[in-house]
């Protein structure tokens, strides 16, 4: 049986993660979560699976936790709050496997601790390897922590590789292994067939209403704007030890193929499936066996015909952003990701312009582009100058 640790349980991969363990009681034992302030969902969680630990981010949100599960006669389960405690379940001995779903950069220092203690590490925070890449993959390589990506495109790829490249994740040499390219498909967003002139007037709710996935808030803006694709771009090249260039992004709207990985003899291996990341989640839990996840297998025959086409940069400027930053370095990657996250708030929050978001990242990025950062202490210095700034171009803007 694994013992399980989900960083992040009350998210859009928590709550898929809980899905496939449901199917597989004998399977899986879930030993701690983990939530920022959703005391409601944490509180229920709780009740049905009866972890050891939880962790409330929000010392504030831990205490009506506590007072709820002491109610419910549930006074076994230890409740602490704060960053830290968010390390200490994710590097705990009673874990071996630690789902990484906290989103955004407040996830890379507990990821971080997992794969220093070696466990088998589910990456679905993709920001961790986008500000911190080179740090990560080499505490993966010293720590011997499997990692298992979770991204429905990485996974995709993932599963698309020789053997010998799975079982080395950021240091595999895929020329060796005869992969030439790694198509990275995308479905271009809510907006791939509006007018640029008319993005400047997207609302936060048009921008959540994804056509063919259903994620949290902060995603599905990034999918829209594409930046989603900028940070798996980066996050592809880390995971697979690749060059920008060997990395191509494919617009495929219906999200059907979720990635592909092209070989020197001409083939070309896809993975396709329907859009419900249960699918990644139960093949990285289960890797290298095969459970069921609660999805439907494709119906080639109710299907629509499959569509491909070129990713026009000028409607997606994030894009070629991310593209750009992940050639120049990781200091304009880390800078990236921090802007982002700080203009992505601002958009849901009605303070920017959907078209605005793009404008804070570029100048955010040019200002700390020429940034060095060679270990983590100065990628969370970095990351906390970069939002400061980016903060400062919304003050601004708003003036």
């Amino acid at each position: 049986m694994q013992t399980l640790c989900i960083l992040g349980s009350t998210g859009s991969i928590g709550k898929s993660t809980l899905d496939v363990v449901r199917l597989h009681p004998e399977k899986f034992d879930i030993v701690s979560l983990s939530a920022h302030s959703s005391v409601e969902l944490m509180f229920d969680q709780c009740v049905e699976f009866k972890p050891s630990k939880v962790v409330m981010v929000s010392k504030q949100h831990a205490k009506v936790l506590i007072s709820k599960l002491k109610a419910a006669n549930l006074n076994d389960i230890d409740v602490t709050s704060g960053t830290l405690a968010l390390e200490n379940i994710a590097q705990d001995d009673a874990t071996d496997t630690v789902m990484a779903a906290i989103v955004g950069a407040s996830g890379l220092l507990p990821t971080l601790a997992a794969v220093k203690a070696g466990k088998k590490v589910l990456l679905a925070n993709k920001e961790a390897l986008v500000t911190s890449g080179a740090i990560f993959i080499e505490a993966v390589k010293q720590s011997g922590a499997q990692l298992l990506p979770i991204d429905s495109e990485h996974n995709a790829i993932f599963q698309c590789l020789p053997l010998n490249a799975q079982q080395q994740p950021g240091y595999c040499d895929l020329s060796h292994e005869g992969v030439s390219k790694v198509l990275l498909t995308g479905s271009g967003g809510p907006f791939r067939t509006w007018d640029l002139d008319d993005l400047e007037h997207v609302t936060p709710s048009q921008a959540c209403a994804h056509p063919n996935w259903d994620m949290g808030r902060k995603i599905s803006v990034d999918s829209a704007t594409m930046m989603n694709k900028g940070l798996e771009f980066i996050e592809a090249k880390w995971l697979f030890n690749l060059q920008p260039d060997d990395i191509q992004v494919v617009l495929h709207p219906q999200s059907t193929i979720h990635s592909m990985v092209q070989y020197k003899d001409g083939s070309v291996i896809a993975q396709m499936g329907n859009p419900d990341m249960r699918t990644p989640i139960a093949h990285a839990l289960s890797f290298p066996k095969r459970i069921e996840s609660g999805v439907e297998p494709f119906d080639f025959f109710t299907a629509k015909s499959f569509e491909f086409q070129a990713v026009d940069l000028v409607k997606y400027p994030n894009l070629k952003l991310a593209i750009d930053a992940c050639k120049s370095g990781q200091g304009a990657c880390t800078a990236l990701n921090a802007a982002n996250e700080i203009a992505v708030d601002a958009f849901l929050n009605e303070k920017i312009k959907f078209t605005d978001i793009a404008k804070i990242n570029e100048t955010s990025v040019n200002k700390f582009v020429s940034e060095k950062v060679t270990s983590i202490e100065e990628v969370v210095a970095l990351d906390k100058s970069v939002r400061v700034f980016a903060q400062s171009l919304i003050t601004k803007s708003k003036h």
